[in-house]
């Protein structure tokens, strides 16, 4: 489904972007005015493992799912690109194929850059090549953060961390309770397990413990953060 415009809340989540808001404004302008906009719907494939990199993207509504399948075939999901983010750029750079699947989570809107037109821009803003080096770089420091973690963290605090994180990308405020946060990506359980490297039934009792005391709710709907702080202290004192 190709749409030829963003929405003013997709080009919203665009442009305030951490590291895109960062660029000039004439930078910002020629990466906008080579891109086109792709729609997607849940769970239809926007990139496959051993494409050849066509296209710089960026997440404008929804959410990508990037997945592995293991030996056995069984899907197995990395992490989600949120809107403002971009990637691809890796597999531009070095001419590689794609490594992960990616899959639209949600009715989801991406806005491509064709490989040639990324670098042409690249020939004509210098200023990009080193925003690019601080993308990589901050891209670097979060997997090593996350292999710490994983490593010297127990489950609950992992969990923590990971429900602060979503509720940071994906909160509606609860209009019956303006202190609860809904987190809008749709995740099921085993989703999230394999996000924090753990069974769904260990990630099960950790979220039932949570609820229990008062730090989230489990709904139908999705997960609903009724106590912040309480998440925040978790993720450190289990540290």
């Amino acid at each position: 489904m190709d749409e030829p415009i963003l929405t003013i809340e997709e080009r919203e989540a665009i442009n305030t972007g951490r590291w895109f808001s960062s660029l000039s404004p004439s930078l910002r302008h020629d990466i906008l005015r080579c891109a086109y906009v792709k729609r997607y719907r849940d769970g239809e494939l926007i990139a496959a493992r051993g494409d050849p990199p066509e296209q710089w993207i960026a997440c404008a509504r929804g959410a990508v799912r990037v997945s592995s399948t293991s030996i056995s075939g069984k899907q197995i999901t990395l992490t989600y690109v949120e809107p403002g983010i971009w990637f691809g750029d890796v597999a531009i750079f070095d001419g590689d194929r794609r490594t992960h699947d990616a899959y639209a989570h949600g009715d989801t809107t991406i806005v491509c850059v064709a490989k040639a037109d990324f670098w042409k821009i690249l020939a004509s803003h210098s200023e990009l090549y080193e925003a690019l080096l601080r993308l990589q770089a901050r891209r670097i420091r979060q997997l090593y953060g996350l292999v710490e973690d994983l490593n010297t963290l127990p489950l609950r605090a992992r969990l923590a961390k990971q429900l602060i994180h979503l509720v940071r990308s994906y909160g509606v405020p609860n209009l019956a309770d303006g202190r609860e946060m809904r987190i809008g990506l749709q995740l099921a359980q085993e989703e999230l397990a394999q996000l924090l490297g753990a069974s769904r039934q260990r990630v099960n009792q950790e979220l039932k413990a949570m609820e229990r005391e008062d730090t989230i709710r489990i709904d139908p709907g999705g997960l609903v953060i009724r106590n912040r702080d309480a998440l925040m202290r978790i993720a450190d004192t289990e540290a």
